[in-house]
């Protein structure tokens, strides 16, 4: 239980700056400046748009390794291409992640 005050003073800016972090990661304020005073990590919620595009990378991800899969027995080197292709968009959907 959190019983302790603790007052800082900023500008307005900062203020706001801070608030809008913190709605960002979808966390109080409070919340906020006492994970960044003990260095832990905040991730920011993804806004509707990026998980959109999230949700898209995935697909195609899996398209392409179906994809692969069908011409792996007819053209190797167009299943190499297109597994490829796969892992590129894995590579960045781990970027999400982060």
């Amino acid at each position: 239980m959190k019983r302790e005050y603790i007052q800082v003073r900023c500008s307005i800016y900062e203020k706001k700056l801070l608030q809008r972090r913190a709605a960002r990661a979808g966390i109080s304020l409070s919340e906020y400046i006492r994970a960044t005073a003990f260095d832990k990590n905040i991730v920011e919620r993804l806004t509707p748009t990026q998980l959109e595009t999230y949700q898209m990378l995935v697909q195609y991800k899996n398209n392409f390794s179906r994809i692969g899969n069908m011409f792996r027995k007819r053209d190797p080197k167009l299943a190499r291409e297109v597994e490829d292709l796969a892992k590129e968009i894995r590579e960045h959907l781990k970027n999400f992640k982060k």
